[in-house]
């Protein structure tokens, strides 16, 4: 693991620094107190403290996801964040800023902001296994960590000078502990008519039209809004690319196989689905 990522990491039992250590070719990271956690073959590491409450997604809905990435259709929302990141990140963020991605996926969004910021690093954190596979590869200044943002985060206080934070869940608190004092906490959300073209036809989850008061609920006396962009772009999607949209977010866990493939098969192509996310700029509050 890069030193400039390591020396931020700390121990999620005891909050000690980590150092790496081996038995043979196996790795682990290791605090002074000799807790000890597991370097995966496919490059991540392990920093739960305990079992994770839930797996995360599946192997199937990250699959469909790094597909519909790689395919560009959400490039706008990776564009934005970078766009971003370079406006915030200024040179009194070290000589090594560090970025990290809480609920990172597959890491795709992490690795469009490390190429706009040349001399930062990136961690990518997430409980899905799966996912972690692909972030650990995402980009070369990044590392991957098994980690649940909703516990304790296996960083130093003031660790970071950017977070990121896409479709995924929020802990003001912490987020507030690890972001340094002049970093920001850039918040992905869904506005209002994302995919709304797909949700009666398909039957998918609505966006709760409470959604922006949760978030100002999840980050309010930790954090400050700045500024808040939207972005909007329309898709024209094949029928196979409607049901890789689908089984990559959250209506994959609510929407019965059959009936879905049913309906998308009676959509007419091209189809028009709206992409349409909010941007918002978070500052921590004064500690």
């Amino acid at each position: 693991m890069d030193a400039r990522i390591l020396d931020r990491l700390r121990c999620p039992v005891c909050g000690e620094p980590l150092a790496e250590a081996y038995a043979g070719t196996a790795r682990a990271l290791r605090c002074p107190r000799r807790h000890s956690f597991d370097v995966a073959r496919q490059g991540y590491v392990n920093l739960l403290a305990g079992r994770a409450p839930h797996p995360g997604d599946t192997a199937e809905m990250v699959a469909a996801r790094a597909d519909f990435l790689a395919a560009g259709h959400y490039d706008l929302i990776s564009t934005a964040l970078a766009e971003a990141a370079v406006a915030e990140v200024g040179p009194a963020a070290g000589a090594y800023p560090l970025v990290v991605d809480a609920g990172a996926g597959t890491g795709r969004h992490l690795a469009a902001v490390l190429a706009a910021l040349p001399d930062a690093v990136g961690l990518a954190l997430d409980v899905s296994k799966p996912a972690l596979r692909r972030a650990a590869r995402a980009h070369p200044r990044a590392a991957a960590a098994l980690a649940d943002t909703w516990q304790r985060l296996p960083l130093a206080d003031g660790a970071a000078t950017l977070l990121l934070n896409v479709f995924a869940p929020r802990n003001g608190a912490e987020f507030h502990r690890v972001l340094g004092s002049g970093g920001a906490l850039l918040v992905v959300t869904p506005a209002e008519d994302h995919l709304a073209e797909l949700v009666g036809s398909l039957g998918l989850l609505r966006v709760d039209p409470a959604k922006e008061e949760r978030v100002a609920g999840s980050l309010g006396g930790h954090f400050v809004r700045s500024t808040e962009t939207v972005h909007r772009r329309e898709l024209a999607l094949t029928r196979p690319e409607v049901a890789t949209l689908v089984g990559m977010g959250p209506s994959a866990w609510h929407t019965d196989p059959a009936g879905l493939a049913e309906r998308v098969t009676a959509l007419a192509e091209p189809v028009r689905v709206t992409v349409a996310v909010r941007l918002a700029v978070w500052r921590p509050a004064p500690r």
